[in-house]
């Protein structure tokens, strides 16, 4: 079931949802396909890419990861900067577009949804 879904996420990424596309449980950690919607996190990712995310147990700083931000916002996709006692502070890579941990302080840590894999679509520049 998990290789069909993103099978179909792959070919029809342009249909998704902007974020959360899929979610699926594949020997315990939680997989899903995720469209970006925004622009904060330019250049790295742009508006329309399609990403694997997995599992944050095993996130660290420099991480690419979805977050439910503090407050009353959209999921969001950020870059773990540091740990702090209260949860990770995230950041933006585009400092003129977004929200981050700069406007609403950290993100605990039920707040951190999962981690990014890979680039889907388009094929990857880069890696995260």
């Amino acid at each position: 079931m998990f290789a069909e879904s993103l099978r179909h996420y792959s070919r029809a990424f342009q249909g998704a949802p902007p974020l959360v596309s899929d979610v699926s449980r594949r020997g315990g950690r939680v997989v899903m396909v995720v469209r970006v919607a925004g622009t904060s996190m330019q250049p790295t990712l742009r508006p329309g890419d399609v990403l694997l995310v997995g599992s944050p147990t095993r996130a660290r700083v420099g991480d690419v990861v979805i977050v439910d931000l503090p407050g009353e916002r959209p999921r969001a996709v950020k870059r773990l900067v540091r740990r702090l006692p209260e949860g990770w502070w995230v950041e933006r890579d585009n400092p003129m577009a977004g929200v981050d941990s700069w406007a609403v302080g950290a993100v605990p840590g039920e707040g951190q949804i999962g981690r990014v894999i890979g680039r889907l679509w388009p094929r990857p520049r880069f890696r995260l």
